[in-house]
Order: C-alpha cells, then structure tokens, then sequence
C-alpha cells in the first residue's frame, strides 16, 4: 500500500488541503496534550517551508452538526499551532461559505490556514452514519447537501494530503469525496499516514520473527476479526484483558463473576480450535470483590471462586509473557491487560508496557495499537521506547482486521 507522499510533489505557490487529526483534548481553550498537533508538523512544514500555501481541516469532539458549537470550535488549536511553529497560523470561521474563501485566497506562499470544525456540519459524517445504518441511506435531499460541501472544500485545493490516520477507516467526505473531486495526480498521503502504513503495514505482510501479538479489551467480540485476521501471520497471541474469561470460560472453567460474554462461548472455543496452540491465556488473574481503588486482591490461579472477578493478570502470567515477549522480533500491542485505570490492577499492563521497551531496546520492532494501549505506554512513561504508536485506535485496529481502506486507495501511487 506504498501512496505517493507530499515531499514528492511541487507545492510552491499551490494550495495543499491537508486532512490532519486535531482532535485534542480541551480544558476551556487549553489544549491538555498536544500530542496529536506535534505529530502533524512534519507535513506542515513540508508544505510551507517550501512555499506552498497550506489549508489545514480538521474535526473536533462530537458536535451535533448543526452549526457552530463554541465548545467544539478550533480556534484554540489554531493558536497553539501557531506557537509550536512560532509564526502566524490564519484562521476560518467555517469551513466552507465566503468566510473560508476569502480566508484561503489571503493564503500567500508559505502561509497557513486552519478552517474551522468540519463536523460543524453534519454532511461530513453523512454517508459513515449510512454505512453504519444501511436502512439510512442519504435522501437525494441529503446527497445533493454531500455534493455541495464537498465541492466547497475541494474548491480550497489545488493539491490534497491525508494526514489523518485516526479517520482513515471513516469515509468521511473531507476524507473520501474531497480527494475523488481533485482526480488522480493530486492526492498524497502525509508523514503520519505513511508512517502507520510503513510500521502496521511491514508488520503484518513481511514481519521479522518470532511475531507476537499481545491482545487485550473487554470483549472477544471486538477482537474476533483481529484474532481471525492475525493468527495466520503471527506466531503468538498473548490474551489479556476481560476477554480472558470468556475464552476461559469456552473450556469450561469458572469464572466468578468476571466480565464474560456468554452468548460469545462458542466463538470463543472456534477461535481457540482455529490457532492450534496459538493463543496464550493467562494462568492466573488479579481477583477482587469489587472494583475500586485499592480494593482487597487475591491472585487466582485456574478458576475463579463465586463473589470474585478477576480484573488483571496474575503474576504467574505476567512472567510467562515477559519470556515469550524476550525473544520476540515483532511485536503489536492492541488492548489492556487489566482494568489499568484502577490501580492495583495495572499491574499486568504496566508490566507488558516494560517487557515491550526492553525488546525495543534488544532491537525489536514494538507496535502500539492506539487507544487504552497508548495510553497505558504513556502512563508508564515508555512512549518514546516503543518503535511506533499508533494514532489511531479504530483505525489501527480495522487495519490489523485486515479491512481495506477506501480513503487511502485512492490516493496516488508512489
């Protein structure tokens, strides 16, 4: 999936539409990490350190669609941008409508523009919903509102750049209808997106072994087609997570009560039979009646008594997927291995965290799948050892399902 990046084009004197993520988390008007801004510099300024006259476009939060929203507004982000990059950084009221025209014909060669919330209209996500919804297809009404905000943002374009790899599984218009208006020749992908399809995409066609797969999360439900697409690919896939006992619970096991799909046991058993000694299940969990901070624990080795739920792995099982994780070559990470939010049952997690840094440290390529994982790598303070960390939670794991993304087939080959 090699896609033609915005170093290999002429931007001078153009304007880019760049796609980014700027979906921050907002204190008031502080933006609380800007993590997702940080990453998005590099095509920023590959675009205007060489004269191009850059229109960034972005959504925040969940706004209803109707229309302004103050809370959801990216003003506060075009201002942070502006100090990361120590220049000016322009800003739209709207996205599309007069007020973004005259905002990006202003645009001079290596200016910035940042447009306001995308989702402020609700044509943006339109034809996702109808995805999710199929009985929901747009009305012609709707299709023709699609249409027309499409062309307004694509009237911002001479070239168009997907940085935007959070949405990427999303075919939003300012992901998909935008870059099929500008045709062939002008779509190219960014530093971030080419980067996750580097790392997520080498790992799983061309890995170098031993590849291990370390998966955690609620339910085996949200993992089933991860699980199905992997197992042919990988070597190992360590289990952690709630899913635990719904797979422990398809052998037969007790379980207490701990989180367990029981209507999922048979899936669990087919997926069990499929991986032929594939899937590693923990031998131990972090037991408790209840979960709340510092709550009474037992470890638990085998079943799991009635009154108890476990909420981590054991010790026992922590051990034994540090070994497996020492001699590992590759390794993604999608999923905690506890209820990690609630200490003393980030235990496991946090140890997964280390044993993934010591590999990376030994060589090894570590991938971080988005989300909880993200976050829990954060936490431990081990980001910056990890070899890549996704920015895309969904994204990254419709991509470990092995789902094909229409908004990055279309853009241009390398």
């Amino acid at each position: 999936m090699s896609r033609k990046k915005i170093d290999q084009v002429e931007v001078r004197g153009r304007r880019v539409l760049m796609r980014v993520d700027f979906n921050v988390p907002l204190d008031g008007e502080r933006i609380t990490d800007d993590r997702r801004l940080v990453q998005a510099l590099p095509s920023i300024r590959s675009v205007i350190d060489r004269g191009g006259r850059l229109v960034l476009m972005s959504h925040l939060g969940r706004p209803a669609g109707n229309g302004p929203e103050p809370a959801f507004s990216l003003r506060p982000v075009a201002a942070h941008l502006g100090r990361l990059l120590a220049r000016p950084v322009a800003f739209a009221d709207d996205c599309v409508g007069a007020a973004a025209d005259t905002a990006v014909d202003a645009l001079k060669d290596g200016e910035l523009l940042l447009l306001e919330n995308l989702r402020f209209h609700a044509e943006e996500t339109l034809i996702d919903k109808a995805k999710k919804n199929p009985d929901r297809q747009p009305t012609p009404e709707q299709r023709e509102k699609i249409d027309r905000f499409a062309a307004g943002l694509a009237r911002h374009a001479d070239l168009y750049c997907n940085d935007a790899f959070g949405t990427c599984h999303r075919k939003h218009v300012s992901m998909y209808d935008v870059p099929v208006r500008l045709g062939a020749g002008r779509r190219v992908c960014g530093h971030l997106v080419e980067k996750e399809l580097r790392y997520l995409g080498e790992a799983l066609a061309r890995p170098v072994r031993p590849f291990v797969a370390v998966l955690g999360g609620a339910k085996v439900s949200d993992k089933i087609n991860v699980i199905e697409n992997l197992l042919p690919k990988v070597d190992l896939i360590l289990i952690g997570g709630a899913m635990t006992y719904t797979f422990l619970a398809a052998k037969g096991m007790r379980v207490g009560s701990s989180l367990c799909e029981r209507d999922k046991l048979d899936l669990a058993r087919d997926l069990l039979d499929k991986g032929g000694g594939k899937i590693r299940l923990p031998i131990d969990s972090v037991c408790a009646e209840k979960l709340e901070p510092g709550t009474v624990t037992k470890t638990i080795s085998g079943e799991i008594p009635d009154g108890l739920a476990g909420f981590d792995i054991g010790p026992g099982t922590t051990l034994a997927y540090r070994d497996l994780l020492s001699t590992a070559k590759t390794v993604i990470w999608n999923g905690p291995m506890g209820v990690f939010e609630t200490p003393p049952f980030d235990s496991g997690t946090m140890a997964v965290a280390r044993a993934l840094a010591d590999a990376t440290d030994r060589g090894a390529t570590t991938i971080i799948g988005g989300g909880d994982s993200s976050a829990a790598v954060e936490a431990a303070g081990l980001a910056d050892r990890m070899s890549h960390i996704s920015t895309g939670g969904g994204a990254s794991l419709e991509f470990l399902e092995g789902k094909p993304f229409a908004t990055i087939e279309i853009l241009d080959e390398a």
